[in-house]
């Protein structure tokens, strides 16, 4: 940093205006707080520029004066990306202003909105224009298209659409010098060099910050079965995902396992109902979706033919199927609410992997007799996207164990269950990312190259280390 750090904050705040900036601890207190409670920075100052040139003349003074930028969307991220450092020299950039629908272009099937826009708003404004935009993630109500992108988010529909890198056709960045790369296209075919985008998609803000992005949307479903169905075991899952994507002629839109200690919770601690009289091990929420509507596919008909399939096969023994959106909405809540009721039961060690999907019952066994002989009487709570491969693989603590002392073992956890993954061929951030939390057991399951490679990429486009520095890479 080159002089006095009061001179360059007065400096920020004329550039930002009079609305663009905050030093109010009431107003930065919810920005410097991690969702998990892992992290709690400091900041002198909060920028929140309104338009893409403001964020390039705010980068570019930053740049030029060595001040270290934290770029933030929604705050939902869960590994530290978005929360300043303890040292209170990290000042802060929130994108919630830049909130404008740039283009829409139904025949294209695009729409072209700005990083601060709302993921619900956004899903609500594809639905105005009769399509849809298939990102669907727990925190949709308030984490921001731009932060989406800038984490590469997966959520639900992975399996059908892909994660958000999929979502994706062209970007407008701020780079670290200031610069404006406009990348915005509604281009399905481009071949004319190296795709630019995908340096900046998954990339948590470190090597630019995503002001605009023009998005992919799809037919609006129309005709839609879900389903909660009990399952003997996650092999079991498996055969059944491959079953229900062959019969439905790939419908499969959604494909979530839940486990009975997770049903068990939420019924314990947030009021849910058993939707089966005998319990079950496993359950699969399970959706599949098409824009045709019931006058020329008849998915109820169809979704009865696998099911019934699938327990001739002994795949599943009970199930519970959505007659109306109530229904739907209370089946989906049992899986959305899973993260929050574990807070409930105590400290949570917590792992967002991914292995291939036929790897994923290996997993599974290997890994919870791995930390239930590390930690006698640990609890764990194994969800989420198997459809995809991806499972949050979160460990509560023995009944009536000190909290405290649990959570230090997180790292010690962490290995046990992260060498398994590794030895399957996985990804130790399957959707959360690297940001402060993984950037040591990076070092550890990445490759000396490939870590060369991305700390040569950092260097090149930000070699004054002011974007997120300390994320991902040091």
């Amino acid at each position: 940093m080159t002089g006095p750090l009061e001179k360059h904050l007065e400096k920020l705040k004329e550039i930002a205006g009079p609305r663009g900036w905050s030093d109010d601890p009431e107003v930065l207190a919810p920005h410097l707080v991690e969702w998990r409670d892992l992290y709690k920075g400091r900041t002198p100052l909060l920028l929140l520029p309104d338009s893409t040139d403001k964020v390039a003349q705010l980068v570019r003074y930053c740049h030029d004066n060595g001040l270290p930028l934290v770029p933030q969307g929604g705050n939902t991220g869960l590994v530290g990306g978005g929360i300043p450092d303890e040292s209170g020299n990290e000042v802060l950039i929130s994108l919630k202003r830049l909130n404008k629908v740039r283009l829409r272009d139904p025949l294209n099937q695009t729409i072209t909105v700005e990083a601060g826009v709302i993921l619900n708003e956004l899903q609500a404004i594809a639905e105005e224009m009769d399509l849809y935009f298939p990102l669907s993630l727990a925190s949709e109500g308030s984490c921001q298209i731009g932060g989406n992108i800038s984490s590469n988010a997966g959520g639900v529909g992975v399996l059908k659409y892909g994660n958000t890198r999929d979502l994706v056709l062209g970007l407008e960045v701020v780079l670290p010098d200031g610069q404006i790369w406009d990348g915005l296209t509604g281009l399905r075919k481009d071949n004319t060099g190296y795709d630019l985008k995908q340096l900046f998609i998954g990339a948590e803000g470190t090597l630019g910050i995503i002001t605009a992005a023009t998005l992919k949307l799809y037919p609006r479903p129309l005709n839609r079965q879900t389903a909660l169905l009990a399952i003997p075991s996650p092999q079991a899952a498996i055969e059944l995902l491959t079953l229900a994507r062959k019969m439905s002629g790939d419908l499969v839109t959604a494909f979530e396992i839940i486990p009975r200690i997770g049903l068990d919770f939420l019924i314990k601690h947030m009021d849910a109902t058993d939707p089966m009289k005998a319990a079950y091990d496993w359950y699969i929420l399970m959706e599949c979706s098409s824009s045709l509507d019931r006058n020329h596919l008849d998915m109820e008909s169809l979704f009865q033919q696998i099911l019934e399939t699938a327990m001739e096969q002994e795949l599943v023994p009970d199930g519970v199927i959505a007659s109306n959106e109530q229904q739907r909405d209370s089946l989906w809540s049992l899986r959305e609410n899973l993260s929050e009721v574990q807070k409930f039961e105590g400290g949570s060690i917590k792992h967002d992997i991914a292995v291939p999907v036929s790897k994923i019952p290996q997993f599974l066994d290997r890994a919870c007799t791995a930390v239930q002989k590390a930690i006698p009487g640990i609890r764990p709570v194994p969800f989420g996207h198997i459809g995809d491969g991806n499972i949050h693989f979160n460990l509560t603590q023995p009944e009536g164990a000190d909290k405290a002392a649990y959570l230090a073992r997180w790292e010690e956890i962490n290995k046990i269950v992260h060498d398994i993954v590794q030895e399957l061929g996985g990804s130790i951030s399957a959707e959360h990312g690297i940001g402060r939390l993984k950037v040591e057991e990076l070092t550890r399951y990445k490759s000396p190259l490939a870590l060369d490679l991305m700390r040569k990429l950092k260097r090149t486009l930000d070699p004054a280390n002011i974007m997120n520095p300390g994320r991902i890479v040091k």
